[in-house]
């Protein structure tokens, strides 16, 4: 019964977050287009605007992050998870009809405020996931955001061949669906003796990330994360702006394009991580999947035509599996009634590499592709966050003790 209990629950928040996390992808192959537009100027300019937007978006979580983990470890994820989503889901109307770029960072803020439920997500999971699966059950989220990129992308890219406005429209309707789908099935997970008092303190995003530092393994992993996220948001800042330079892509191309990482990272976090996380162990999972981020860094930089671009992107989905292969093993490390706070501390990790990355690495574009440069390098960013998830290689393996066979 308990068994079946969990599982329910997976499925539950699994649904929840694809349906989420499709009505973000539909907007992601027009935003950036669509700042350019606003904004006029050339591509290094949009950059650098669409850099910012991010990074305000990003702001938001960090600041929100701590404050609903905490407060669902007190009221319940149920809760805190359908009111997030219902903000999400007028917000996305607002950007529809927005007429200047200042409305597109209000847009933004409020986006930002609402996405940071993700930390009762993550805390969702592990209430239903006994200890020894959490590392493979946190994959289901990368599964998640993989299928809805499947979906996600190829709408948008569709819809906004005929309008970079319209798939705002589309994003909203699908979100305040999943909204009124959570309100009628999903069920709390939170057990009444696992709840804890919410405190403002404790929401404090620093006070958060000061207790990653309690053990360290806990801040080796954080440091670890910081730096993979730092890496990772490179997808999310120059994708779109980098493949239209250097191949000539359009919403069509790009949406293709993300349809195949949604395909694959929902093969491999999905389903093969499940099976190849508990036969590798955590710790062997991250430093297999960290490599071969790299490697595929530097192969996105280096790639002189678009269907390189593919190949790489499939090779590199096993690279997937570093990310829950480190929130496991930071999962390990503390009781029952604090997932919620280390969830939070962690989406807070995640947020504040979007509020350094972004115009880090929209401005390293920026300055790559410019008149300044004799020789344009377009691939500066992703050569950058090679040497991030390096970086990152490097200290969490200091840090992770090897399982004992």
């Amino acid at each position: 019964m308990i068994a079946g209990r969990r599982q329910a629950g997976l499925g539950f928040i699994f649904i929840t977050l694809f349906l989420d996390v499709l009505g973000i992808g539909i907007v992601v192959p027009i935003l950036a287009l669509l700042v350019e537009e606003t904004y006029g100027g050339g591509v290094d300019d949009a950059a650098f605007v669409y850099g910012w937007m991010v990074a305000v978006y990003c702001l938001m979580q960090f600041l929100c992050a701590p404050l609903l983990g905490s407060l669902s470890d007190q009221i319940g994820r149920r809760p805190v998870i359908l009111y997030a989503l219902f903000g999400a889901g007028l917000d996305y109307f607002l950007l529809a009809w927005a007429p200047t770029l200042a409305w597109f960072f209000v847009g933004r803020v409020i986006a930002g405020t609402t996405g940071a439920n993700l930390s009762a997500a993550t805390a969702y999971i592990a209430d239903v996931s006994p200890p020894e699966k959490r590392a493979a059950n946190f994959g289901l989220i990368g599964a998640a955001f993989g299928l809805g990129f499947i979906v996600g992308p190829a709408i948008g890219g569709l819809l906004g061949q005929y309008s970079l406005r319209l798939p705002f429209i589309v994003a909203g309707v699908i979100t305040l669906s999943n909204w009124i789908y959570g309100v009628f099935v999903l069920p709390e997970s939170l057990a009444p003796q696992n709840r804890r008092k919410f405190s403002w303190a404790a929401a404090n995003p620093l006070r958060s990330l000061r207790g990653l530092g309690r053990s360290p393994q806990i801040l080796g992993m954080a440091v670890g994360l910081l730096l993979l996220n730092l890496a990772l948001y490179v997808y999310q800042s120059v994708w779109v702006l980098y493949t239209g330079y250097r191949y000539g892509w359009g919403p069509g191309q790009v949406g293709i394009s993300l349809v195949v990482v949604g395909v694959t990272a929902a093969f491999v976090q999905g389903y093969l991580g499940r099976k190849l996380l508990p036969k590798w162990g955590e710790r062997k999972a991250m430093l297999i999947g960290l490599t071969v981020m790299v490697v595929e860094m530097i192969g996105f930089g280096l790639a002189d035509n678009g269907a390189v671009i593919y190949a790489l992107i499939i090779l590199g989905s096993i690279g997937g599996l570093a990310g829950p292969a480190m929130q496991g093993l930071m999962s390990r490390s503390v009781g029952d009634d604090e997932q919620g706070w280390l969830q939070g501390a962690i989406t807070s990790l995640t947020s504040l590499a979007g509020i350094i990355a972004p115009p880090l690495l929209t401005a390293i574009f920026g300055f790559y592709i410019s008149d300044r440069m004799s020789v344009p390098v377009p691939g500066a960013p992703f050569f950058f966050s090679a040497v991030l998830m390096a970086a990152a290689a490097v200290v969490a393996l200091r840090v992770a003790q090897p399982e004992k066979g």
